[in-house]
């Protein structure tokens, strides 16, 4: 296995999905077009026309994982805030009056 297979999250790594203010299913941390450009760098050939403009895909290939490298730590880290935040109220004593 090389250095960067070992480095990078797998693309396959687990997502969690929130419903935001407007009622739109949305990655954690990640507005809605974010959630959107995440999905389509992370399933490219879902996208129509995928077939098309095979070497300009090649071309872009290296910035397309970069960008879902950066969109994926940005959802990983308010994952991480988000369940720190839930166990910190959690095991939080409580009183009684």
């Amino acid at each position: 296995m090389g250095h960067d297979e070992m480095s990078e999250p797998k693309k396959d790594a687990p997502r969690r999905y929130i419903v935001d203010g407007a009622g739109q299913r949305v990655l954690v941390g990640l507005t809605i077009s974010e959630t959107v450009e995440f999905e389509a760098l992370d399933n490219p050939s879902s996208r129509p026309g995928a077939d098309l403009l095979v070497e300009a895909r090649r071309v872009r290939q290296d910035r397309h994982g970069e960008r879902w490298l950066e969109l994926y730590v940005k959802h990983e880290r308010a994952w991480n805030d988000w369940m720190a935040e839930t166990r910190a109220r959690l095991e939080k004593p409580r009183l009684l009056n």
